[in-house]
């Protein structure tokens, strides 16, 4: 068959075709983009191929919102282990690429059948049987909209609302270029999504460590003209490293942030810039090069140091480095930083 005139929805359910058993699987830490869209592809394989079906992950659900979207929707997600990955079904990879070391396939050393995703970083062309990599997509949950809608499929409320999260996730914090096909799932979605559940999925309850991680990253960030450096002595878990990165991000004259946090053993960083400023990906690689590993957006990126302490602190050597590599990668020349809040504003409102 010319595949070539297919739909992608079609030339991926072809590509998928000869195989019993298929694994979708996101990168560590699945983000709602990452859900959503990998749970898209499983309906997609169980209503048009009729097949065994599993949506896999690695690592944790990260944020409130994103665990309470996963409570309250059902997700068919399953965090395994390295070695719980099949390693004779066809794998899908969803929200990242080969080139990425973030995700399941990659620490197998496997090679996947099928890539969707939004990535500048992905490759289009490496081999993989089928790849729909679209840059310009704001979300990957907008690209597997698109199948959906090919297929004719009901998607049901539940998985309209998590695609609908999904894409307002990815276009919030500075990623505000809709594309044509954003635009278009966004309002598909909305006629089909259950919007009182995305606003209690979007307004997730916060436990009281979540406000202590807050003050304590207050207080222990430094500014350096236009760029933010913050890493917080400890933290009870590791959604408070990106969410204080989207909140410095709005401090008026700062055009970079980097938040960071140990959790377990392992540093965790995310990094935010301003529209039409520097990438954030090549800001975190360059800071993280030799140390670990990084990726992301254009203005929106994470990356993480293992194995870095026993304690829950950064040492002090390690933090000395970081905030010179993250300076010099922003252009700024090294000099004395201000904390944001100082000491002695806080004693005095005590």
């Amino acid at each position: 068959m010319n595949t070539a005139r297919l739909r992608q929805s079609d030339r991926l359910l072809e590509v998928l075709s000869p195989h019993d058993d298929v694994v979708v699987v996101t990168h560590d830490n699945p983000d709602p983009d990452a859900l959503a869209s990998g749970w898209a592809i499983l309906r997609l394989v169980e209503a048009k191929l009729g097949k065994n079906a599993r949506l896999l992950g690695g690592g944790d659900i990260v944020r409130a919102e994103n665990r309470h979207m996963v409570r309250l929707l059902d997700v068919p997600i399953e965090l395994v282990a390295d070695a719980q990955l099949p390693h004779r079904a066809a794998t899908v990879l969803v929200d990242c690429g080969s080139s990425a070391t973030h995700h399941l396939v990659a620490r197998n050393g496997l090679r996947p059948l099928a890539i969707i995703d939004h990535h500048g970083t992905s490759r289009r062309s490496d081999g993989t049987p089928f790849g729909d990599v679209r840059p310009r997509a704001a979300a990957c949950s907008s690209i597997v909209v698109s199948y959906l809608r090919e297929q004719e499929l009901d998607v049901g409320p539940a998985l309209a609302t998590a695609l609908l999260f999904a894409i307002r996730t990815e276009t919030r914090g500075y990623e505000i270029c809709y594309s044509r096909l954003d635009k278009a799932a966004t309002v598909w979605l909305t006629e089909r999504a259950d919007l009182s559940q995305l606003a209690e999925i979007e307004n997730a309850p916060l436990g009281r460590e979540y406000f202590d991680n807050l003050v304590l990253a207050l207080q222990n960030t430094f500014l350096y003209g236009e760029a933010a450096f913050c890493l917080l002595p400890r933290a009870h878990s590791p959604e408070i490293v990106g969410e204080v990165a989207d909140l410095l991000i709005r401090y008026e004259g700062v055009k970079h942030v980097l938040c960071g946090a140990v959790i377990r053993r392992d540093l965790l960083v995310s990094v935010r810039t301003q529209t039409g400023g520097d990438d954030a990906t090549e800001l975190v690689r360059a800071t993280l090069a030799g140390l670990g590993h990084g990726g992301g957006h254009q203005h929106r990126a994470g990356g993480k140091v293992i194995n870095i302490t026993r304690g829950r602190k950064v040492p002090e050597d390690l933090e000395e480095t970081l905030r010179g590599r993250w300076l010099a990668a922003c252009g700024v020349r090294r000099r004395r930083g201000t904390r944001l809040i100082p000491p002695r504003d806080i004693l005095h409102n005590l």
